[in-house]
């Protein structure tokens, strides 16, 4: 709900000053108790995005909401609190086009989540929608997750099985729920993945060719039951990464940033990139 809300506030759907939706409305809306609706309302507090959330009449948007989300003056931020923003203001524009560089496309199913909410209600409508996605192939050892201590085969195969299976099912979701846009409203749609031979120590959003959101995949130390079994691994939790944003236009730093990727992102999916096939 706070990504949802924040997408909106960041495409100026929701203006600065205006009052938000009764909790009551809001909960109405997400279908959810108003618990986590004064959750959502104190998250976006937190972010300087609304002002009085925490009286008894509605929250409204911050006179100035947050910082720059892109550009020398962008704070950078956990990957959930820029990308959904940043990829609803995308939506805005008549031909949409991402491509994505990622571990297994979590954040990107998540974030695509408002723009198409926005679409199904009618408040936009792009005539055409280009998505890339890399991720890695399942023929290659990952350097991550893996355990921390050497593991019996069988809880490697698990493992192994374990991302693989996260990596087809959010692919197929995302690929599914955008593709569904060509039969409900008439966009033109293309989804494509391709298999890369390393794991990516690194995630990259390219936004209409005016935008690179990125991130490092920093590992932690966590434990996880597989097969009844606990195994502590090393992992890197890609939702919370912080997302450095940059922006065409945005001073030489951040256009030379921008320019840049669009190449190493071309060159992987020309070059050594190959099919890939989100079945098990």
């Amino acid at each position: 709900m706070a990504a949802a809300l924040r997408a909106r506030i960041a495409s100026g759907e929701l203006q600065p000053g205006q009052r938000m939706p009764t909790q009551a409305k809001l909960a109405d809306e997400f279908g959810v108790e108003r618990g986590a609706v004064r959750q959502a309302l104190r998250i976006l507090q937190s972010e300087h995005l609304l002002t009085n959330a925490s009286k008894g009449a509605p929250a409204t948007v911050a006179p100035e909401p947050g910082r720059a989300l892109t550009g020398p003056e962008a704070v950078p931020q956990p990957t959930m609190v820029t990308l959904g923003p940043r990829v609803a203001a995308a939506f805005a524009a008549p031909h949409v086009e991402i491509d994505a560089l990622c571990l297994t496309s979590v954040s990107l199913t998540l974030a695509i989540g408002e723009p198409l909410r926005q679409i199904h209600a009618g408040r936009m409508k792009p005539a055409k929608v280009v998505v890339r996605v890399l991720l890695p192939s399942r023929d290659i050892p990952l350097a991550f997750p893996t355990p921390v201590e050497d593991a019996s085969d069988d809880l490697d195969v698990q493992l192994r099985r374990r991302w693989l299976d996260q990596r087809n099912a959010q692919g197929q979701v995302l690929r599914h729920n955008l593709l569904a846009l060509r039969s409900t409203h008439g966009i033109d749609v293309q989804v494509t993945f391709r298999a890369l031979p390393f794991t990516p120590p690194v995630k990259l959003y390219l936004l209409n060719g005016t935008e690179a959101l990125f991130a490092y995949y920093t590992l932690t130390r966590r434990e996880v039951e597989i097969g009844q079994q606990r195994l502590e691994l090393y992992d890197a939790p890609g939702i919370q990464s912080t997302l450095f944003a940059f922006e065409q236009g945005a001073g030489l730093r951040d256009t030379t940033f921008v320019e840049q990727s669009h190449v190493w992102f071309n060159a992987l999916w020309e070059t050594i990139s190959s099919e890939l096939t989100l079945t098990t």
